[in-house]
């Protein structure tokens, strides 16, 4: 199977789903997000039965630049998770009404395609493309269909550009002097580069300044809360679900194998980052008023333990990180889903102004304890699985780390089940909550059951990363 079928099938729905109309462009946004996530089922399908699944054809002479792709277990992954995603929330927004809408749509599978060619791209320049394309969309989508005073919203959304964009820059740099020392692009090439500590050095900060601003991580995320808060729930859904997923998976994918001695030698400090995300974040989340302001201070928390486990350079670390990668999109994706059903009633995001919802509504109740049970690692679910094993990935670097990482557990469960009380329970409320509704209900039970599934059987994703984890763990600890 081609590989690039993946990504044909998301930009022809993109332009499809634009000239489609505004009548239409949802449903057909939706039948191509789901031939995409069939498609990367087919090639998973294709890969168990140890087909090697690329494409390579030469783009550029001069420089040497190819359209090159790869799908290997890391970025299958990541693929699954995009494509799975996408057509759960373009479904998850069938109950909202949007200007414009054959626009809106093209934009989430435009963005879609250009996350998924992030993930598969094996060529710098090629990679990059793809990285700089995903922010388009979600510019357009914040700034035009987002919530709150426009001026507000511009500011915010500006800012984000702006700085993704700018961190981009040093990545570009670096692969341009990769270039130079390579004389190609491709991965596999720049693998083999020979780089003294200085030049790795300069190398992997450079990389790290792109990666640690789309994640995001301390102190380069200060874009973050005010964009999850402006941008309508569907653009919070692919951010926090899928894009900054694309920061982390590079991490893995192009920083660590790159300058490996960097890694090595600056572990702790990158380690400790990591951690005081988890512990920043969790605090400020409970100051916090607003409902997807609250959830944006969780993520942050959560991909601050990720971002640890990943720095750990052990395969325990990068196992966990990318289990933790997958189950946080879907969680986030069900919690941000959550925030969207109460708005679409009450029209509030103000926790203080919900309450006695649970009287009301119990299948909604007891979907929403469901996802924020999973989203602080009860045992059973997906997120215990990813967050165990990074836990115990720290613990064999240093105790304490695995101590201060912990707190993610604790502070999350406090103010996840502050956030539940306050919004649910207490007094009726006088204004009707209806109960979810069978698109609602459908959305819902879907990211559940796959958090449900995968959090007593993890094993297919396990052995689906780990042989790729070993590759790049023998690229990291190879001899310069």
């Amino acid at each position: 199977m081609n590989v690039s079928l993946i990504l044909i099938i998301l930009l022809v729905g993109a332009f499809a789903t634009f000239l489609a109309g505004d009548k239409l462009a949802s449903k057909v946004a939706l039948l191509f997000g789901l031939a995409a996530a069939g498609a990367s089922i087919v090639l998973l399908n294709h890969y168990n039965l140890g087909e090697n699944i690329s494409f390579i054809n030469q783009w550029v002479t001069q420089p040497n630049i190819s359209f090159a792709l790869k799908a290997d277990g890391l970025s299958l992954a990541m693929v699954l998770l995009t494509t799975v995603l996408t057509p759960i929330i373009i479904f998850s927004s069938f109950g909202n009404e949007f200007k414009n809408s054959k626009s809106f749509y093209a934009l989430i599978l435009f963005m879609s395609f250009a996350m998924a060619g992030t993930f598969l791209a094996s060529d710098g320049l090629l990679y990059y493309i793809f990285w700089e394309l995903s922010l388009i969309p979600i510019y357009f989508i914040a700034l035009v269909w987002g919530n709150g005073d426009a001026e507000e919203r511009k500011k915010a959304v500006v800012k984000f550009f702006i700085y993704t964009l700018a961190g981009s820059l040093f990545m570009l740099v670096a692969f341009v002097y990769l270039y130079q020392k390579a004389g190609s692009f491709l991965l596999e090439d720049l693998y083999k580069v020979n780089l003294s500590a200085a030049e790795q050095l300069w190398i992997f900060l450079a990389f790290f300044l792109a990666y640690a601003i789309k994640i995001p991580l301390i102190p380069f995320h200060t874009w973050q809360a005010n964009v999850y808060q402006k941008a309508p729930t569907v653009g919070t859904m692919l951010l926090s679900g899928i894009m900054l997923k694309m920061g982390l998976y590079s991490v893995i994918r192009w920083q660590l194998p790159l300058a490996p001695m960097a890694a090595k030698e600056y572990m702790y400090i990158f380690i400790g980052l990591g951690i005081a995300g988890v512990i920043y974040g969790s605090i400020v989340a409970l100051k916090q008023k607003d409902l997807k302001k609250l959830l944006a201070y969780s993520s942050l928390a959560h991909v601050g333990l990720i971002a640890a486990g990943s720095y750990t350079l052990t395969l325990d670390g990068l196992r966990g990180a990318v289990l933790q990668m997958i189950a946080h999109g879907f969680v986030v994706v069900g919690l941000f889903y959550i925030a969207e059903i109460i708005f679409r009633r009450y029209e509030t995001r103000v926790i203080a102004e919900m309450g006695g919802i649970r009287s009301q509504t119990p299948k909604f109740t007891s979907m929403f304890l469901i996802l924020v049970v999973a989203s602080v690692a009860l045992p059973s679910t997906f997120n215990f699985v990813g967050e165990f094993t990074v836990l115990y990935s720290l613990s064999q670097i240093n105790i304490w780390f695995a101590i201060l990482g912990g707190t993610t557990i604790i502070l999350g469960a406090y103010y996840m089940l502050k956030m539940f009380q306050q919004a649910m329970l207490g007094e009726t409320n006088t204004r009707i909550f209806t109960d979810v509704t069978s698109n609602e209900g459908i959305t819902l039970v879907l990211i559940i059951a796959v958090l449900f599934f995968f959090g007593m059987y993890p094993k297919p994703i396990i052995d689906l990363i780990t042989p790729s984890l070993e590759e790049i763990l023998i690229q990291i600890n190879r001899i310069n």
